[in-house]
């Protein structure tokens, strides 16, 4: 366990890039350079993590922990790769709220940035999960139906609507590739795990409704954004805006600011939860609020990984089941590309030269492969020199 934590760790410090990159990280650590799997099994890992909502990349180092360690494997695992960059966040949101920092011009440079990464974002899924007709005007019409219908229902509904399109319409060829991974999870404890992952998701709004203290809204917030967002990353974005900026738990500036910060460290994306849960402007928050949203939007991952692995091979042999998954991944283009629109181009973008700053980063990330921490310290940099 100790040394599943270190090199977690280790990843968790170094792992700059987002989702892809990390799984191209994972593979050298784990498989080029330690060899604790074969390239097979890797890639059927990392095939079942695409498949389950959350953070793909979090939810492979689980696995891999699982596999090297069995479940307390998995804890540890992703202790190691979330920490670095949930104190990192943490730590700008104290900055923040210290130093006054709302009106800043480098903290504006941060919003920008976050336009040009959500697009790059946009660019890249688009063009791997609706690389044909179908699946584009599937995306373009969730798209439109984001942009038109707003709140945490409304994500739920066009996820399911989504797949359900794809179960009928999208073609996908007759058998997948490779063999299941070989994990040893009991099926027993695989069942207790999906049913403490179904309970939590209809238990907690009705706990909420009962008891309105408002840690146990967080947790529902939270907790229900990990658990029905396909595609991890920067797709959560929607979903956590309309969970913590609608009901006013954290103004929209914040909120921009903290994503575009989110850029700058290593490590998953839905480690921004902890920046959220430290910048709510009523308890729980700070400390307690970090961990308490931290927690709970990552227990899903963690519990969907445990139950689903000795299933795996059963589902990845269901055409039907992969027509439906490919329908899902082209409406989280779409909702990717509404939120593209508002919530982040309407509230960073108010000038020509935030338009030329974003294209400039734009172009920094999707052609000159510039790192994206590094993209965003020059945004900040090059907002704070224009003032």
């Amino acid at each position: 366990m100790l040394e599943v934590f270190l090199v977690a760790l280790r990843l968790g410090l170094t792992s700059f890039g987002g989702p892809v990159a990390h799984l191209g990280y994972f593979r050298e650590e784990y498989v080029a350079r330690r060899k604790w799997l074969d390239e097979a099994t890797y890639a059927d890992l990392v095939a079942l993590c695409q498949f389950l909502p959350g953070p793909a990349s979090s939810q492979v180092g689980m696995a891999i922990g699982i596999l090297r360690a069995g479940i307390p494997g998995a804890v540890v695992a992703w202790v190691g790769f979330t920490l670095p960059s949930a104190i990192a966040l943490v730590i700008f949101a104290y900055g923040l709220a210290a130093f006054s920092t709302a009106d800043a011009a480098w903290l504006h440079g941060l919003k920008v940035c976050a336009v040009a990464v959500v697009a790059q974002a946009v660019w890249g899924m688009a063009r791997s999960l609706a690389p044909d007709r179908t699946r584009a005007t599937l995306a373009i019409g969730v798209a439109i139906a984001a942009l038109t219908w707003h709140g945490a229902l409304a994500q739920v509904v066009m996820i399911a609507a989504a797949g359900l399109i794809g179960w009928r319409v999208v073609a996908i060829g007759a058998t997948a590739d490779g063999q299941a991974p070989a994990l040893r999870v009991g099926r027993g404890v695989a069942v207790a795990a999906l049913v403490i992952f179904f309970a939590l998701l209809v238990l907690l709004p009705i706990a909420v409704e009962i008891d309105d203290a408002r840690w146990l809204g967080v947790a529902d917030s939270f907790y229900r954004a990990g658990s029905l967002v396909f595609g991890g990353g920067h797709v959560v974005l929607p979903l956590l805006h309309a969970e913590v900026v609608e009901p006013g738990w954290v103004s929209n500036a914040a909120f921009v600011a903290g994503y575009g910060a989110a850029q700058a460290v290593p490590g998953p994306l839905f480690t921004f939860a902890a920046y959220l849960g430290a910048v709510m402007q009523q308890p729980p928050n700070g400390i307690a609020g970090a961990t308490l949203a931290l927690v709970t939007i990552f227990l899903p991952a963690f519990l969907l990984v445990v139950g689903t692995l000795p299933f795996w091979n059963a589902l990845r042999a269901n055409r039907q089941m992969r027509a439906a998954l490919a329908g899902v991944n082209a409406g989280v283009v779409g909702l990717l590309l509404a939120a593209l629109y508002t919530p982040v181009w309407t509230s960073a973008i108010e000038t020509p030269p935030d338009v030329a700053l974003a294209l400039a980063a734009f172009a920094a990330l999707a052609f000159w492969k510039v790192p994206p921490w590094a993209v965003v310290v020059a945004t900040a940099v090059a907002a704070a020199l224009v003032g």
